[in-house]
Formats: C-alpha cells, structure tokens, sequence
C-alpha cells in the first residue's frame, strides 16, 4: 500500500502519469496500475483523467494531505531504523572543547560506512567516572589521564587570560604577567596544578570553568583560562585581561579503556586527529 500512496500523491503532484512515473523511477503502467490497486482499495475515484490532462477529484484532494503524512512518517521511520542500525560510539567531552566534538561528530556522520556519535558533556572526574563504568566509549580529557586509559590524539589549548572581578586591582590593566599574581586566590582545576603561576591555590571541581567564573564573579579568586572562553562568554560580573604566563597551556586527550578498542574507537581516534589537523 506504501508504493500506491506514493505513486497517488507524485501523479498529484505532477498532474501526469509519465512525469510522476519518470520521478518515480517506474514505467507509466505501473503508476497506472498502482492507482487503479489504490482506487479499488479505497472505494474512491482519486484522478479525473482524459486524453489532456489529468485531476485530483474532491477525494483525491481530501487524500492528498493524508497520504504526505504517510510518506513522512515512513521517510522518518526509515532515518531513524537508519540511525539505530548504524554503529554508535559515545564521546564524553569537556565543555571547554565542545567546537572540537561537534566536529569530530559530524566527520564520523560523514564517512561511509557512517558512525554515529553520542555527545556528552563531562568534566574530568565524571568522565573518567563513566569512561570507568562503561557508560561511554572514549572521552576527550585533560591530562594527566587514570593509568587504567589508553590516550591519543593530545592537543593544547593555551591559557592566555585571566578571569577578575569589576574593580580588582588587575582588572584595570592591558595585560597581566605571571609575577602580578603573587598574593591572590587562584582558582584552579583539581588535581592540575597551574605550572609556573604563584598565587595561592583554590580547586574547583571537574573542569567546570562555568561554575569557577560564579566563584570569580563572588571575589573567591581569579582564574586563568583560554581566550576560547574570555571571547564567547559575556558577564557583567567577570572581566577577562590578557595574562602573558609563557608556555602555560591545558592539555587533553582523546582516553578509552583497552576493551573498547573496536574498528568503531579507531574511526574515531583517526577522526580526532583530522579534526585537529584541519581547525
């Protein structure tokens, strides 16, 4: 029944048989045919048709927009079979590099066979938490990663501003070096020292660099990050000052457990290293 509706609404559309049928890939009988099989199915005369031309009658109007539906839903029904069929691999990723993900996932759409990618947002700890347990398939995280991971593809992002509160004392100031940081808070990942900053440490948790400009904004510290971050986040309570702190530089890499190490993961390491190729 799903070929006689699509040959009904392609004649509908085309207001001819040989057109729909050469849409359609089909000879001209078999279009006709399937009409006919629709018709006699229905009980109603869809076209009016004459040597001329051919029309939808009062039914085959009525039909027509029920008969798209049906065509939609089996094209949808189709993508999705499509898309549960394929292989999934499932990324956990910091926010800090989501641009990165993103591309990773739509190259994997785009090889053939395609690979389908599931994203999910982690920080550190709840990464390697769920790289751990199964739940995901590899992960994008900051070195230095859980001895019990594989790692590929490391990539840097330089940490090149300094996150302050309106009105601090460096807020005011062209650029920062290292050596004005001497005597402040200094918030910082956990577990990941900043190499070469003086300053007193305070940790946030799980690379979550949303919620350490929320301690920033409050007066609890300053914070060093990429200017990834200082140019695409807008606060009225933070502001962001270029800081010259050398070769200071957060690293990630691409970390899965040695079960997973399937045709499926190595796609996907070969993709993280074109996607850094090309940015």
């Amino acid at each position: 029944m799903l070929r006689e509706i699509q040959c009904f609404a392609a004649v509908a559309a085309r207001l001819g048989f040989s057109a729909a049928a050469a849409d359609l890939g089909l000879s001209q009988p078999a279009v006709s045919q399937a009409i006919t099989r629709l018709e006699r199915a229905t009980g109603v005369r869809l076209f009016e048709r004459n040597a001329r031309e051919v029309r939808l009658t009062a039914a085959g109007k009525a039909l027509l927009p029920q008969a798209e539906q049906v065509l939609e839903a089996a094209r949808a029904f189709t993508g999705e079979a499509a898309r549960l069929a394929r292989p999934t691999i499932h990324l956990a990723y910091p926010p800090l590099v989501g641009t990165l993900a993103a591309r990773i996932a739509r190259r994997l759409a785009g090889r053939t066979p395609a690979l389908g990618v599931e994203l999910r947002p982690a920080g550190r700890a709840a990464a390697a938490r769920a790289l751990a347990a199964g739940e995901v398939s590899a992960a994008i995280i900051a070195t230095p990663a859980p001895a019990a991971f594989v790692t590929a593809a490391r990539f840097h992002v330089t940490v090149d501003h300094l996150a302050v509160p309106p009105g601090h004392r460096l807020d005011q100031r062209g650029g920062v070096a290292a050596a004005d940081l001497g005597g402040e808070a200094l918030l910082t990942p956990a577990g990941r020292p900043w190499q070469g900053l003086p300053g007193r440490a305070r940790t946030f948790a799980d690379d979550d660099f949303a919620a350490a400009l929320d301690l920033v904004a409050a007066g609890a510290g300053v914070l060093p990050l990429p200017q990834l971050l200082a140019r695409t986040i807008r606060r009225e309570d933070v502001r962001f000052v270029p800081l010259d702190a050398g070769d200071l530089r957060i690293t990630y890499a691409l970390a899965w457990s040695r079960e997973q190490a399937t045709p499926e993961l190595m796609a996907l390491v070969q993709a993280v290293q074109d996607a850094l190729w090309t940015r």
